[in-house]
């Protein structure tokens, strides 16, 4: 073939991107690629997802921003699949499709009282400090003036940031990206007592080392065991033993045992062994009940039937993310993915022609940012298999210009516009002593584009 292959990679977090880089970057098969995202902002999780605070991991967008140097390469952000474009068009668009919109739903903790004022999604108080376009600037405002005790549900790596956010001194994030109504918000916060909730014990948080140590880091902050710290059980040692991580984990936390209260501005609250059955409230949250379990010889919790009550103000839910699904596209209802085969899309048995996913969509909210760059490169090498085949080319060779004449009349930011956006990020940041600081508003990030 003369014509280059045609690929839309739908979704520009770091999936998506490792994605598209992974086609571009050989030289087998000619291809372009169109990298569409809902946002007018790209590079996902990485933007609105990975903490504020956690410079450097943040910077992977730097490295991701690379890939739109890519000659045939484009960028259509402000463009969503189902509302901007359909799953057919893109069809008619495109030789293949990669989905790699990721896992962005919260997970429910499924107990009476979690609908309560004051019981929140994790997913969406990080889309809130981090800037995220569907957040309003207000959404937590009140939250925060109006609390001084949080329980935060949740012994992995997002709950401890959000347990660490909301446990910062003020002077201790101002040196980040976040939107300044964030910092105002954050500044006149209430919160005093962050209790972390864990079911298991220390030996099965999914948290790292490095996220954890961090806590003990805090200059106006101490961390308290509240319960259940030790680990003389069968699962909890033969954990230990087996994983070297498990073991610097479970190390930091006994560190922290003899921990007694100082009279500290701020404080963290471990609990360990509790699994939340209730929260209590008339018209707001008032308690959480946990129930004591106990560990098998396999490291799952059950419970003992004795409850307690940790007085909080409000519940922050951190028991997972969940994917979506799409229409027209296979759904797995208990896995919250898209069934595939090494990254092909199936439906039962079969695999779909020129349908492909990656990242979180395809194996669930597991990982860190490189796991993504791995399962790209797995779902790329299928796809040009595929792609040697004469039968995976159009008959009639897709062009650009029926992609933009379906989008006539819409917003779209290109890799220009994009540019513009990051440019005025670093302006504002620069006003005020940042490298940067994250527009907030979906209308200030177009207009931005479009100056």
């Amino acid at each position: 073939m003369t014509r280059p292959f045609r690929v839309a990679v739908i979704g520009s977090g770091p999936s998506g991107m490792y994605a598209a880089d992974a086609l571009l970057s050989q030289e087998d098969i000619p291809v372009s690629v169109d990298i569409i995202d809902k946002l007018p902002s790209p590079f996902g999780l990485v933007r609105y997802g990975v903490a504020p605070d956690h410079l450097s991991i943040r910077s992977v967008r730097d490295t991701l921003d690379k890939v739109l140097d890519h000659p045939g390469v484009r960028f259509l952000g402000n463009v969503e699949l189902g509302r901007d474009l359909s799953l057919d068009q893109l069809r008619e668009f495109y030789d293949a499709i990669v989905l790699t919109y990721g896992a962005s739903r919260d997970r429910a903790l499924g107990i009476p009282g979690e609908e309560l004022v004051g019981s929140i999604a994790a997913t969406d108080f990080v889309n809130w400090y981090t800037g995220h376009p569907d957040s309003a600037s207000d959404a937590f405002t009140g939250f925060l003036a109006g609390s001084r005790s949080v329980a935060v549900i949740g012994v992995g790596n997002v709950a401890v940031d959000v347990t660490r956010v909301l446990s910062k001194a003020p002077g201790e994030i101002e040196h980040t990206d976040m939107p300044e109504h964030v910092f105002a918000a954050l500044r006149a916060s209430g919160i005093r007592d962050v209790h972390l909730v864990g079911r298991r014990g220390p030996a099965q948080a999914t948290w790292t080392t490095k996220e954890l140590r961090e806590l003990g880091e805090l200059e106006q902050t101490q961390v308290l065991i509240a319960e259940g710290g030790d680990v003389a059980d069968v699962a909890s040692e033969r954990a230990i033993a087996g994983d070297k991580a498990v073991a610097r984990n479970v190390a930091v936390i006994q560190g922290w045992a003899d921990h007694v209260d100082d009279g500290r501005d701020r404080r963290i609250h471990l609990h360990f062994r509790c699994r939340p059955v209730e929260i209590l409230g008339t018209d707001r949250v008032e308690a959480l009940v946990v129930e004591t379990t106990v560990l098998d010889d396999e490291g799952q919790a059950s419970g003992t039937g004795e409850t307690h009550r940790i007085p909080v103000d409000a519940v922050i839910r951190s028991v997972g993310y969940r994917g979506t699904a799409v229409e027209g596209v296979p759904f797995d209802d208990r896995r919250n993915v898209i069934p595939n085969r090494e990254g092909r899309v199936v439906d039962g048995d079969t695999a779909i022609p020129g349908l492909y996913v990656a990242g979180w969509i395809k194996r669930g909210p597991t990982g860190i940012i490189g796991t993504n760059k791995k399962d790209a490169v797995q779902t790329v090498t299928c796809l040009l298999e595929d792609a040697a085949t004469p039968s995976a080319w159009k008959a009639t060779a897709p062009e650009p210009e029926a992609v933009d004449a379906a989008l006539a009349g819409r917003t779209v930011v290109d890799i220009d516009g994009w540019r513009r956006i990051d440019g005025a990020e670093r302006a504002l940041g620069a006003t005020r002593g940042r490298d940067r600081t994250t527009i907030h508003e979906r209308a200030a990030l177009l207009s931005a584009a479009s100056d």
